[in-house]
């Protein structure tokens, strides 16, 4: 597909779209994460295994249950793709510390996979399910 094509600037904007999301959790801008998560978001957490709904998650970062302290992704081992008209999926791994609300820290890598939906020229993040991940390629 030529550089440039519409397929190629979909996925380079879901990429900024991914990175945009890690970035506004980092930094627990609410505003930034409501533009970004779709209104039916549901996440799988990473630590536990349970489903968090849009509300619950913002509510959580707002209030500061769980405050990102460094989320380090890496780019190079991304797959970015798009399943169908205004549908893309981004998988990576993260290195990501935080701590809850009684400051207990928490270190882990992860591998995550992101679903996207188009929202007329902005992405939206529907579904999100991190993996904890060990050894080489969790370090």
């Amino acid at each position: 597909m030529p550089e440039g094509s519409t397929s190629q600037r979909q996925i380079e904007a879901l990429q900024r779209t991914d990175s945009d999301f890690f970035k506004a959790l980092r930094a627990g801008d609410i505003p930034a994460l409501e533009s970004l998560l779709a209104e039916n978001f549901l996440m799988v957490d990473v630590t536990s295994g349970s489903v968090h709904r849009r509300g619950g998650f913002l509510l959580a970062i707002a209030g500061g249950a769980v405050i990102f302290q460094e989320i380090k992704t890496f780019p190079e081992e991304s797959v970015t793709r798009m399943t169908g008209p205004g549908t893309g999926i981004v998988i990576g791994r993260t290195a990501i510390s935080f701590c809850g609300a009684a400051g207990a820290a928490t270190g882990l890598a992860s591998r995550y996979t992101h679903v996207f939906q188009a929202d007329g020229a902005n992405w939206r993040l529907v579904s999100a399910q991190g993996t904890p991940i060990s050894g080489p390629s969790g370090s």
